[in-house]
């Protein structure tokens, strides 16, 4: 590119210097003074002209993601058989031009907004499913151009495959494909099944005509305004039965919960009345042992009652005074001779 370009620059600067010197050689000329070195230097820059001239427009740089075509009048058919790749290349100046082509990737799109399409306008495809619902299609076909078939291309589309070819196939059958299948399957539960089906069918038509369907996109479906609003209240319809639904089962959930507290709480008062109960029967035997553990020990030793009931009296009491016709609950017990009089 830079070579193509520097020598269109040196035939530029021969073309002026050109320009110049024959104005001086005219003048000196017409002054009867000495033209040789000026018809020398005329002559150089002439030739100079004219080989910078003609290398420089028979050079032709082909970028890196470009094909380029030679139309040419001295070839079968006005075309080399073979495209130029990526590089540097040399044609015949004058009788030769190319035509380039993209060989990198390409993003085609028909959408609703004037400004998302190729073209102003809007693109979008308008089609009718299967039970008579219109629907609008926003879609985008990625494609490019097979390097090998390049020359097919240019014979058969020149440069307008996208507005000739890609777009009204893709309108087609976009439209074929949806008309098979319902609206509610286009939009969700087929949806991948539509788009595989496009995909397919446009690959077949591309590749029929040298170009590579690298994926085709789906972008956006949308509806008349009347179906639109009938689809936004059924939503809602759909909304409120679930939020009713909800409520119920929430109720449902809240009155379980209440059941099983109250649940638990029986069972609790249950097991509380068997535990006191088990603990008075444990009580009511420890206290049933322990009096047949007393009786025992009474029915040893008589004695041990009185010594039990005086040891509880108070330890400054010497003598105690009572009435001698008092019934006594225990007898006191029998002095010994000699401790009285102690």
């Amino acid at each position: 590119m830079y070579v193509v370009g520097l020598f269109r620059f040196f035939a530029t600067v021969f073309w002026l210097a050109l320009f110049v010197l024959l104005a001086l050689l005219i003048v000196r000329a017409f002054a009867r003074r000495s033209t040789k070195l000026l018809a020398s230097l005329t002559i150089v820059a002439l030739i100079g002209a004219l080989v910078f001239t003609v290398v420089g427009a028979g050079l032709v740089f082909i970028e890196p993601y470009e094909m380029g075509v030679v139309i040419t009048v001295l070839g079968r058919g006005g075309l080399r058989p073979e495209p130029l790749p990526p590089g540097l290349h040399w044609i015949v100046p004058f009788v030769e031009r190319v035509e380039r082509y993209p060989i990198a990737r390409q993003t085609f799109t028909m959408a609703k907004t004037p400004t998302e399409g190729e073209w102003e306008g809007e693109l979008t495809v308008e089609a009718r499913t299967l039970d008579g619902q219109r629907i609008f299609v926003d879609s985008s076909v990625i494609y490019e151009i097979n390097p090998r078939r390049v020359i097919e291309l240019h014979i058969k589309w020149q440069h307008r495959y996208e507005r000739d070819l890609i777009h009204p196939e893709a309108r087609g059958i976009i439209r074929d494909v949806v008309s098979q299948y319902r609206v509610d399957e286009v939009v969700s539960t087929k949806r991948f099944e539509v788009t595989a089906e496009i995909s397919r069918r446009l690959e077949e038509v591309l590749a029929d005509n040298g170009l590579t369907l690298v994926d085709f996109v789906l972008r956006d479906i949308t509806f008349t305004p009347e179906y639109a609003q009938s689809i936004e209240q059924k939503q809602i319809a759909e909304q409120q039965a679930l939020q009713a639904k909800f409520v119920v089962e929430q109720k449902k959930q809240e009155a379980e919960q209440a059941r099983q507290i109250a649940q638990g709480q029986a069972d609790a008062a249950v097991i509380q009345a068997k535990g006191e109960a088990e603990a008075r029967l444990i009580r009511a035997r420890a206290e049933a042992e322990a009096l047949k553990l007393i009786a025992e020990a009474l029915a040893a030793n008589p004695n041990l009652l009185t010594y039990e009931y005086i040891s509880k009296l108070a330890p400054g009491v010497r003598v105690m005074l009572v009435p001698a016709n008092t019934p006594f609950i225990l007898p006191l017990p029998q002095m010994e001779e000699g401790v009285g009089g102690q």
